[in-house]
């Protein structure tokens, strides 16, 4: 027997997968509405799947999926989301998501990654994974005159590190990591520190 839980807040949305689940042999479903009911639910209870909706009262989808992986590191978990736009399904497969399917998607393509999924694989959308390529080949054009030294400062950077604290841990000096900066900003057309801390964030390299 095959467990599942559905982790969404809108009853409409949980009695179509139902009834879509309603197909695949063996299958227990569990059905909760918010992020606190999906953490009560597991636990004392083994699941072999987790269906989440990223748009939750209360606790977000987001936040509970870190939060359920770091508890339970094993749960194989896809999301189902009403967001059509790669970066949520580019958060969510580095949060440790298995899957990222949208609720614009056809009912055959959700079956497939659950079962994609169950039998241990991965999943993304068809659009949006190749969204997720062409946004993935602009960020590596756009990162590519960076080197391994400059994306270390960088990531040092965006954890809050100091200069003085990026020079000590580089074994490097306070002046080598003052230069390096300015040509990285040179090199991506930026003038200042915080817009470095902004690409930074936003390309996912911390």
């Amino acid at each position: 027997m095959t467990a599942i839980l559905l982790v969404d807040d809108h009853a409409i949305v949980r009695s179509g997968i139902r009834k879509l689940l309603a197909d695949l042999p063996d299958i227990a479903l569990r059905e909760v509405a918010t992020g606190e009911a999906a953490l009560l639910e597991l636990r004392g209870n083994e699941f072999d799947l987790l269906i989440l909706d990223l748009n939750l009262p209360g606790l977000g989808g987001l936040e509970l999926l870190r939060r359920i992986l770091a508890a339970y590191p094993g749960l194989k978990v896809l999301v189902f989301s009403l967001h059509t736009e790669a970066v949520y399904a580019a958060r969510a497969m580095e949060a440790g998501a298995r899957a990222y399917i949208s609720k614009n998607a056809a009912p055959e393509e959700l079956l497939e990654a659950i079962e994609t999924v169950l039998a241990g694989g991965t999943a993304i959308e068809r659009d949006i994974a190749q969204e997720l390529g062409t946004r993935g080949a602009e960020e590596d054009a756009y990162l590519r005159p960076l080197t391994q030294r400059d994306m270390e400062i960088l990531r040092l950077l965006a954890d809050g590190k100091s200069l003085a604290q990026i020079a000590d841990a580089l074994g490097v000096a306070y002046k080598t990591v003052a230069n390096t900066l300015s040509r990285i900003k040179d090199k991506l057309g930026v003038s200042h520190t915080a817009d470095l801390i902004r690409i930074t964030i936003g390309q996912g390299l911390t």
